[in-house]
């Protein structure tokens, strides 16, 4: 069985305007034996301990991707190769067989053994745990839809450890691309400390990836450091890496310019008409696969999953004219949203049937909301909570809002909040009590990653609380398809379930703009628009 496939990223190149010198510029704080090759990049505090299982978003899952190493892994381009596995086999799509690499260990020295993935994955799937990542184990047998064990019990019955280097898992409906999920942080191992105090352990975790995690100062900074014992598909070449928390996106950029920062992964809006020419930093400008998207949760009065909420939610999508906010704002750096992925992926197609409801059209969109009004009609005012430590999120929020007001003449108002965190801590208790600002950034090179992990019932990243089921039969029928083109036909035929519905409104592909400091060596982003830090050096 083929276990790779390549994404359409193959030909995509990225070239830095500005050349490459090999002097070294500021910014070495951290750990490593050479403070001048450490390098540094932004970010945002994690929202949780860095537990695997209990990370779905950006600022831990920079740090979990980098201090951990899967079954597999990804190549800058999306495609799949065996990391921690030596093979994952199936003669029938539903009984895998997973053989280990024999001489991995945690950089405690203990050794990643079949029990150290059997563990993990029954500790992520115990509702008792509460993982936010336990989406990702519903095709296995013994999970319940959500992905949390069936029927009680602390054991997943589809996994069995065979040998310290052999584990099988059953699933419950054949998955020809199952392998390729398995590089994404909910998969990863763990070691038998970890469960001595999951809460300490997701502070300074224990790992077996590239890089260890030194020291994490919270709100500030975590340092990662190479872990010397690492023999897999990423090895380090650099002396670490030092991410930085910021609040304001221009602070960031300013410290590029002044070298300061080594790589910032998204340029503020400020600067987007001017760091293409800015002679003092590297510039990169390219398609990239990363969505934005505003989220309704059901829950919200006069947005329930029925005839009103979905003529509501209708409405304000078609109240967005995309164009001049990725024109004025975003000066061309989005992309307007033709689905809920990404053009980058696999089997993207534009034919997604009512994707209209993406198109800008005010009259359509009043005519849409009176027709709300006349069922129940709408009082008050409509809020959209966003972050303000995010890149731009100020400017085209507060667009959206204004284009709400004046299209559908309603009261719209912007929410702030300082940090993703925060905003993150409201949406995961559900408390926000407003629609919200969302978007993904995939774990793997798929389609049905956008789509399964997102509006699945019950799905960890779910923040809406959105059930159809006719979409999850979709998914099923996707994940159970023998032939890609099958595939795609139904990952087609489930979006356009969403198109009806809109549970969340897609609005635009972020493409990578991004900048690195003068001096700076080897910088690549790859298919999740994230930077390669690990081959960057100065």
């Amino acid at each position: 069985m083929r276990l790779t496939r390549r994404t359409r990223l193959a030909g995509i190149a990225l070239v830095a305007a500005g050349s490459l010198t090999l002097a070294a510029c500021g910014g070495g704080d951290g750990g490593g034996d050479n403070a001048d090759n450490v390098i540094t990049s932004n970010s945002i505090e994690p929202q949780n301990p860095l537990v695997p299982s209990n990370t779905n978003e950006v600022g831990g899952g920079n740090i979990i991707d980098l201090i951990f190493a899967g079954l597999v892994s990804y190549t800058t381009d999306g495609e799949t190769e065996m990391e921690v596995a030596e093979s994952i086999e199936s003669e029938d799509n539903i009984t895998w067989t997973v053989t280990l690499k024999d001489g991995w260990t945690f950089s405690d020295g203990s050794p990643v053994t079949a029990s150290s993935f059997v563990d993990a994955w029954n500790y992520g799937a115990n509702p008792e745990n509460a993982q936010l990542g336990a989406y990702f184990y519903y095709p296995i047998e013994g999970t319940t839809g959500d992905g949390t064990i069936e029927g009680g019990g602390d054991t997943i019955s589809g996994l069995n450890v065979v040998d310290d280097l052999t584990f099988t898992i059953k699933l419950k409906n054949p998955e020809s691309d199952f392998p390729g999920r398995l590089g994404y942080a909910a998969y990863f191992p763990l070691p038998e400390v970890a469960f001595e105090d999951m809460e300490a352990f997701g502070e300074k975790p224990v790992s077996n990836g590239p890089y260890t995690l030194e020291s994490w100062e919270h709100d500030v900074q975590a340092v990662l450091v190479p872990n010397e014992d690492y023999d897999g598909n990423r090895k380090p070449q650099n002396d670490g890496i030092t991410y930085k928390f910021y609040q304001d996106p221009d602070a960031a950029y300013t410290d590029v310019q002044s070298g300061n920062l080594d790589v910032l992964d998204q340029v503020p809006p400020s600067a987007l008409t001017t760091y293409e020419t800015d002679d003092s930093v590297q510039a990169f400008s390219e398609p990239g696969s990363v969505n934005a998207t505003i989220t309704i949760p059901s829950s919200l009065p006069h947005f329930a999953e029925d005839e009103e909420g979905k003529l509501r939610r209708q409405a304000l999508s078609m109240a967005i004219d995309r164009e001049e906010i990725t024109s004025k704002i975003f000066d061309g750096s989005r992309t307007p949203s033709t689905d809920f992925s990404s053009p980058l992926m696999p089997g993207y197609t534009e034919d997604i049937e009512g994707n209209e409801v993406l198109e800008f059209d005010a009259d359509a969109a009043k005519d849409l909301w009176a027709q709300a009004d006349a069922i129940s009609p709408f009082e008050g005012t409509f809020e959209l909570s966003y972050n303000a430590d995010g890149a731009g999120n100020k400017e085209w929020v507060e667009a959206v809002v204004n284009q709400w007001r004046t299209n559908l003449e309603i009261e719209a108002e912007p929410k702030a909040f300082p940090t993703f965190a925060e905003l993150r801590e409201l949406v995961t208790n559900r408390t926000i009590g407003t629609a919200f600002r969302t978007g993904w950034q995939p774990d793997y090179p798929s389609i049905y990653n956008y789509l399964g992990p997102i509006f699945g019932t019950g799905a960890g990243s779910n923040d809406g609380d959105y059930s159809n089921p006719e979409f999850d039969a979709k998914l099923v029928e996707a994940s159970s398809a023998q032939n890609d083109d099958e595939r795609y036909q139904a990952l087609a035929e489930a979006q356009a379930i969403l198109m009806e519905d809109l549970p969340a409104i897609p609005l635009w592909n972020t493409n990578i703009s991004a900048a690195a400091a003068e001096g700076v060596n080897n910088v690549e982003f790859n298919w999740q628009n994230k930077p390669e830090l690990q081959r960057v050096t100065k």
